[in-house]
């Protein structure tokens, strides 16, 4: 993403609509070796980078799952779609979870649906699941929307007080910080509590 300071929301919403997942049927049907996976996913999730220089998998990362069963092992050292499915779910969990709390998540779908030739498998799930996310984004522009402008309501009432535009504006951009920052901690509070209900100890 990337926003433009000088119309700030419009960016992030325009940045928003541009938010797209990897279609199962856009995953290779060859297996690949470690550097083609690592190729693979760089290439397909180069837009979820902060930093140009950011790595979205490297080798290291892949053997860290592997051996913290995130990720079952290839097959005489190729990884296949359902193996690529189970990286991306990981990528996107290694953002705001535990390693300890991504395997719990991940167990059941290497236990129940991973290689699997029933009529529900991995790749019916990622699928659901992708659908599902692109269906949020437009709920979720007008929730940045309302969030970005109570964050300028907040600075505007600062500004009035006499401090300069300088110290309004990053009144603006802490508030709607703090806004957004405050949705995340909720929702990973939830996360953790349904991991738990999943695998009570």
């Amino acid at each position: 993403m990337t926003f433009d300071p000088e119309n700030l929301i419009e960016s992030i919403i325009e940045s928003l609509g541009r938010i797209e997942t990897i279609d199962v049927s856009a995953l290779p049907d060859i297996g690949l070796y470690m550097d083609q996976v690592t190729t693979f996913m760089e290439k397909n999730m180069e837009h979820t980078k902060r930093y140009s220089t950011d790595k979205v998998l490297t080798k290291t990362m892949i053997n860290n799952y592997a051996k913290n069963k995130l990720l079952p092992p290839p097959d005489k050292k190729k990884y296949d779609k359902d193996h690529l499915i189970m990286l991306i779910f990981i990528y996107y969990f290694k953002n705001i979870l535990s390693i300890n709390d991504i395997e719990k998540l991940m167990a059941p779908l290497s236990e129940k649906y991973f290689h699997s030739d029933s009529d529900f498998n991995l790749k019916d799930i990622y699928s659901y699941v992708s659908e599902s996310s692109l269906n949020q984004v437009e709920e979720l522009q007008k929730y940045v929307k309302q969030k970005y402008s109570e964050s300028t309501e907040i600075a505007g009432k600062a500004g009035e007080s006499g401090i300069s535009e300088e110290d309004r504006r990053f009144i603006e951009i802490f508030s709607f910080i703090c806004s957004l920052s405050f949705d995340v901690y909720v929702k990973r509070l939830m996360i953790e509590k349904l991991i738990d209900l999943m695998h009570p100890l």
